[in-house]
Parts: structure tokens; C-alpha cells; sequence
């Protein structure tokens, strides 16, 4: 292992190791890392414009890629050292040299509960077909999220899964399905050519990486409609702008089909924010849609789309939806954010600020000796979904007279405890040693020596 080799493994090493989601490699610069809200320069010194391109050209795998690195302006792939993890990269060009910027991929594909996601997820992932989509920007946990619904269909049923990605990130192990994961460039051309050919491939569940076009959004909207369930994500930020964002890949002619056929073949929507946790880490904060009668009404009717809002907030006790602000309001009751940030994060302060007043009243209502304590025996009465109204001067004197209680609803249930917080993460920790870490790429091939620039 030569300097370059050993410099570059630190990097990565120290990245890891603080937990940092991404790498900045730039020419002549020191490199830094996201570990949290900003960018931390690392210790490691800056490369030079030889050891940058070096350095690219051993990150790429594809060995097309590789025969045209360097007429190449932006290239995306993905590579692996074992022991440490998977790191996805997109290379570019800047005015001042080659760049790159690098994901780092947790080597254990997480779970539903690892990430503290709603348990609604394990019932949208049973489903036997439809079109779930997990929607939200870039770096906001799409990725995650759709690995661990897809670990729990691996570990629960017997089903064949098939993925297609650019590039492959996480890596699952075959448990109970039977798991086919695809790359572009390395494995087929296209999302489009790999989703033809997947509905000849028996599978049971198809992930697609990224609904791109619409041709990709045709084909799996047909995957869904001949009985497969058909994971994907898309670049918005909610449900309702979900589904305008597909409608408007189509010409007008043809929207009005689309709708139709969307109502009849989206299962879900989960749209996530990445929001700054107590601990200092970051926590998924999600507006989950399940798709019903009304929400189909929405879907096809263009005037009434703007009321899936309401649908999906009057959803929560039936169907497990949820609001942005619902959830933000449950994680600050939890103890995972504080006030302050579900302010700051939330969709419409107000709403959030009415569900947090409505679950706080909820909570103090179900606190007593026994554990049983009614909304009436407070001067409460909850009226279907709506605010609770203040009876308490008349339940004062009722309980002044000594008069029994009127008949009140069912006790609520205790809220969960806060968490304590925790102190922040300090600042990166370089290791002082480096060991000799082997490198393999997509195949897990034995890595080359860094070649010399050319």
C-alpha cells in the first residue's frame, strides 16, 4: 500500500468512524466531511491534481467508464472496502481540477426500527401490488428508508426482489427471498431497458432507483397494475406534489388517463425531511399517504387534489397516515426534537402547534394513581377529532357538591416517556494508525494499485 493509498483509506476510515454521511474531495483543497449540520475540514492533507485524478480513476469500476475517465466531465458510480463500508461517488470537473463528492453507505442495511420509523411501513411493505413511492431531496434518507422495507420483505416473506439502481448501495444478504440487484452501466443500460425486461424475470417486487422519466413511470405503473408491488423514489417533497410532478410528465391529452390509472395503482406516499435530533444526530420526520376511496376521488378529480392534505391528516386512527406536523408534534411529546425545531421544521407552525397542544392535553389526561383517568373527570370533553373544550368550572363544582362523575369516554392512553438528551458529538477523531484495509469494487475483485496519472 503506497502514500496515496494509505492517505485516502484515513479519510475514509476517520469518515466513518464520525459518522459522517459525505465525503468533499477537491483539487489543491483539504478535503472535509459532513458529520452533522455543516462541513469539518479533515486532518488529512489536501491531494494534488495528480493524486486527484489518480485517486478518480481508482474509485470508477466500470471498465467502460474507465476507457473514456478522461474526456469524462461528471461520473457517477460506487465502490467497496471491505471491513468499512461501501461508498457511492459522483466525479466531476471544476475550474480548479477534478472533484468529487462521496456517500458514505452503512455496510448493515438497516430496519424499520434502527431508523425509528413509523410501524405503518411493515403494513405498506405486506402489500401484494401498487406503486410506493418514498419522496424527499436529496440526502434526506430516501435510500435508507427503502433498504429497510426492503431487509423486512427479505426477512419475513418468500418473494423475489428485484432491484435496479445507479449505483447498487446497499448490499442485502438473501434471507428468506430470493434478491436480484442490478446497476446501470454495469448490469443493463437503462431503467427503462431493465424494468422491460424484469416483467420476464418472475419477480414479486421490483425497486426501481429513481422514477427519471416517463418512460421508467410507465412501465412500473403497468409492473403494478399486472399484480407486482413496485417501489421507487421521486425529488418532492409531499404527496400532493408527488403525484402532480408524475401527472406532468404526460401530455395534456393523456393526463387525464393517467390519473385514472395512478388512482387505481399508487398504494403509497411517503414523503421525509432529515430533522435535527436532541443527540445531535439527525431523525426522519415523514407525511405518510395510504391510498382509500377519497384519496382516489383526489387523484382523479385535478379540483379536489389539493384536499388529500386534509384526507391524509384525518387518516391517522384507520389507515396509520400522517402529517409532516402530526409526526413533528409526536417526536417533540417523545423527546426526540425539541419545541423549537417542530416550529422551525414544520409545514404550517399552527397545525403543528395544534397537534402538539392536542396529544400534550391527551397525555396529562391519561396521568393518575390508577392509570385510569377521564377526559369528563378533567372538565374535558374530546369532540370527534376536534379540540377539546373547557368544562372545568362545572366540573369544579360537581366535584366541590361531591357528585359522582357523569359517564365519560374510555381512559387515553400514557404517553410515552421523553428521552433525556444527550450532549452533542465532539468534533472528528483521526485515528492515529492506519491499517492495511484491501479495497474491492460492485464484484468485490481484488483492487488494484492506484495508478500513476497519465
Amino acid at each position: 500500500m503506497n502514500e496515496l493509498e494509505k492517505k485516502f483509506l484515513q479519510l475514509l476510515q476517520t469518515a466513518v468512524q464520525n459518522r459522517a454521511s459525505d465525503i468533499h474531495l477537491a483539487t489543491n483543497m483539504p478535503a472535509a466531511v459532513r458529520a452533522g449540520d455543516g462541513l469539518t475540514l479533515s486532518p488529512v492533507p489536501a491531494f494534488t491534481a495528480e493524486e486527484m485524478n489518480s485517486l478518480c480513476l481508482f474509485m470508477v469500476t466500470d471498465p467502460k467508464v474507465k476507457a473514456t475517465f478522461q474526456d469524462a466531465q461528471d461520473i457517477d458510480g460506487s465502490f467497496e472496502v471491505k471491513g468499512l463500508g461501501r461508498f457511492r461517488f459522483n466525479i466531476f470537473r471544476t475550474n480548479t481540477g477534478r472533484a468529487a463528492v462521496l456517500r458514505v453507505i452503512n455496510a448493515k442495511v438497516p430496519t424499520i426500527e434502527e431508523l425509528k420509523l413509523p410501524a405503518v411501513l411493515k403494513k405498506i411493505a405486506d402489500a401484494s401490488r401498487g406503486l410506493v413511492l418514498v419522496t424527499g431531496a436529496t440526502g434526506s434518507g430516501k435510500s435508507s428508508t427503502l433498504a429497510a422495507m426492503i431487509d423486512y420483505i427479505n426477512t419475513n416473506q418468500a418473494l423475489h426482489v428485484l432491484t435496479v439502481e445507479d449505483p447498487i448501495e446497499f448490499l442485502h444478504q438473501q434471507k428468506k427471498s430470493r434478491l436480484s440487484q442490478r446497476e446501470i452501466g454495469n448490469h443493463t443500460e437503462s431503467f427503462a431497458t431493465a424494468l422491460k425486461s424484469a416483467l420476464r424475470q418472475d419477480p414479486d417486487v421490483i425497486l426501481v432507483g429513481e422514477m427519471r422519466d416517463i418512460e421508467t413511470l410507465d412501465i412500473a405503473l403497468k409492473a403494478a397494475e399486472t399484480g407486482h408491488l413496485v417501489f421507487s423514489t421521486v425529488h418532492t417533497s409531499d404527496a400532493m406534489k408527488t403525484i402532480g410532478r408524475l401527472i406532468s410528465l404526460y401530455p395534456p391529452e393523456q393526463q387525464a388517463s393517467v390519473r385514472i390509472r395512478l388512482a387505481d395503482n399508487l398504494h403509497a406516499v411517503i414523503s421525509q425531511r432529515l430533522i435535527p435530533a436532541c443527540d445531535g444526530s439527525k431523525v426522519v420526520a415523514q407525511e405518510i399517504m395510504v391510498n382509500n376511496m377519497g384519496i382516489q376521488e383526489c387523484i382523479v378529480n385535478e379540483k379536489k387534489t389539493s384536499e388529500i392534505p386534509g384526507f391524509i391528516e384525518k387518516g391517522r386512527e384507520v389507515s396509520g397516515m400522517q402529517t409532516f406536523d402530526q409526526h413533528l408534534a409526536e417526536m417533540v411529546r417523545e423527546g426526540l426534537i425539541t419545541m423549537d425545531t417542530g416550529v422551525a421544521y414544520a409545514t404550517n407552525p399552527s397545525d403543528f402547534q395544534r397537534n402538539f397542544s392536542f396529544g400534550s392535553t391527551s397525555a396529562s389526561l391519561s396521568a393518575s394513581e390508577d392509570g385510569n383517568v377521564n377526559a369528563s373527570d378533567h372538565g374535558l370533553v374530546l369532540e370527534d377529532n376536534g379540540p377539546a373544550i373547557d368544562h372545568s368550572n362545572q366540573a369544579a363544582a360537581a366535584l366541590a357538591a361531591s357528585a359522582p362523575p357523569a359517564p365519560s369516554p374510555p381512559a387515553m392512553p400514557t404517553a410515552p416517556a421523553a428521552r433525556a438528551p444527550t450532549p452533542p458529538p465532539t468534533g472528528l477523531k483521526p485515528l492515529p494508525s492506519v491499517p492495511s484495509v484491501p479495497a474491492t469494487g460492485g464484484t468485490k475483485a481484488a483492487i488494484p494499485k492506484i495508478p500513476k496519472a497519465g
